[in-house]
């Protein structure tokens, strides 16, 4: 707890807002997406969706395969619990959908469906789009799977299964506009797999991880994926972190208040 006070300490001291940014890509991010209102009415299916979880008080067992919880001492979790502490909070899906009615991705992959929260803004965004979710653990892939079929989300594939194996072959057989990082939180297994998604990129490709700052390993794993030779543009909001690889942009790193 004490090592992330530090690191949100140094975040606020390094940050900026849309008048410390000098690069014309990132301020139109910023001023047209980041900071741009969005009325509640767009996320009505999304808060329908989270308030059934969140009454859900039935209990599942948990397969975890990557860092643990900071959260649960125990793999018998409530849904309701899971939606609350692990699902994406109403602001983020604020952020998540905006984002994502700015870049217009048609093809998009999520590591790491939980409940599916996530994947419903994903899913929201544009009806038309092409998504494809992995989630590690059976028990919880079964819920969400019938929480697409109920609200009648039909343009997401879930696969479920551990990602050594499911991440290789969607990658193989696709290439995706738009990639959110939200499972397996170790420096090992971030480093892998974006290596792996490097694969299945083009100039225009936005890769979105969540808890960049989550502990010292991901935030080296951060530091790693900031410095790799492909990434030109990267933003660091604190809970999340963008990149990009258009190569007509200079290799620049911003910390930005979101």
């Amino acid at each position: 707890m004490f090592s992330n006070i530090i690191s949100y300490l140094r975040f606020i001291l390094k940050s900026k807002n849309q008048h410390g940014i000098h690069s014309p890509f990132v301020f139109d991010l910023t001023t047209k997406c980041f900071y741009k209102n969005l009325k509640n009415n767009h996320l009505t299916l999304f808060h329908n969706y989270k308030k059934e979880l969140l009454s859900n008080t039935s209990k599942i067992q948990v397969t975890d395969f990557g860092a643990g919880s900071k959260i649960f001492s125990s793999n018998e979790r409530k849904i309701s619990n899971i939606a609350k502490h692990a699902g994406i909070s109403n602001k983020r899906a604020k952020l998540l959908f905006k984002l994502l009615q700015y870049f217009k991705p048609d093809t998009i992959l999520e590591i790491g469906s939980s409940l599916g929260l996530s994947t419903a803004i994903l899913a929201l965004s544009n009806s038309n789009s092409k998504i494809i979710t992995l989630e590690g653990c059976n028990e919880t892939g079964n819920i969400t799977a019938k929480m697409f079929k109920k609200y009648d989300l039909k343009n997401i594939q879930l696969v479920i299964g551990n990602f050594d194996t499911t991440l290789p072959k969607e990658l193989k057989n696709n290439q995706f506009d738009f990639i959110y990082f939200d499972g397996n939180h170790t420096k090992k297994a971030t480093i892998e797999y974006f290596e792996a998604c490097l694969l299945s990129i083009h100039n225009n490709s936005v890769l979105l991880f969540d808890d960049i700052h989550w502990s010292k390993e991901m935030e080296e794993a951060w530091e790693e994926i900031k410095n790799h030779p492909k990434v030109t543009v990267t933003i660091d909001t604190f809970q999340w972190g963008f990149v990009f690889f258009r190569k007509e942009q200079q290799k620049e790193h911003f910390t930005i208040r979101v």
